[in-house]
């Protein structure tokens, strides 16, 4: 039978002699991150997030959907493209990923979420989506969602692309 945490072990837990289990240096690897803009609104945003100083995230734009030969798990792949407007293969993007957050404003990104949401599940990478829409009310928004949930293991809605930033930062992008 398996006893309850107390009070008292908490206390326990913060005394010298348990603090030489503690790690007390912060996470040494670096996140690989992938940011994806889903449609055009988001890709707008992509270059002002990519100007900020980030530890080895990649901001792409979905540009389309191409088919997959010779990846079995995988029927489809992915065109992305970045702000320099060089284009690379979502497979490729995905190879050393360690998160993709995929960011939408609107129901024309059910497409886009569902290939890369399972080309993430296949892999066992973690996916975050964001909506960014001052009117949470509009049907677009509520598209968004029911695109985004299958695909995204944490999935908010935000008013402004101020958020966006801050969101990126906690997942460590």
């Amino acid at each position: 039978m398996k006893m309850p945490t107390l009070l008292g072990d908490c206390a326990h837990a913060a005394t010298a002699a348990e603090a030489r289990f503690r790690i007390d240096y912060p996470n040494s690897k670096t996140r690989a991150s992938r940011v994806i803009a889903l449609d055009n609104e988001a890709a707008r945003m992509m270059p002002h997030l990519a100007a900020d100083d980030w530890a080895g995230a990649h901001f792409l734009t979905y540009a389309r959907t191409d088919s997959a030969p010779g990846i079995e798990a995988l029927k489809m792949d992915a065109t992305l493209e970045a702000s320099d407007g060089t284009r690379s293969k979502l497979s490729r993007e995905l190879d050393h990923a360690d998160v993709v957050v995929m960011i939408a404003s609107g129901g024309e990104a059910a497409e886009a979420a569902g290939v890369i949401g399972t080309a993430c599940s296949v892999r066992a990478i973690m996916t975050a989506g964001l909506i960014v829409s001052a009117d949470r009310t509009d049907p677009a928004v509520e598209s968004a969602v029911r695109a985004l949930r299958p695909h995204a293991a944490v999935l908010v809605v935000a008013s402004d692309a101020d958020y966006v930033p801050a969101m990126l930062r906690a997942l460590r992008a």
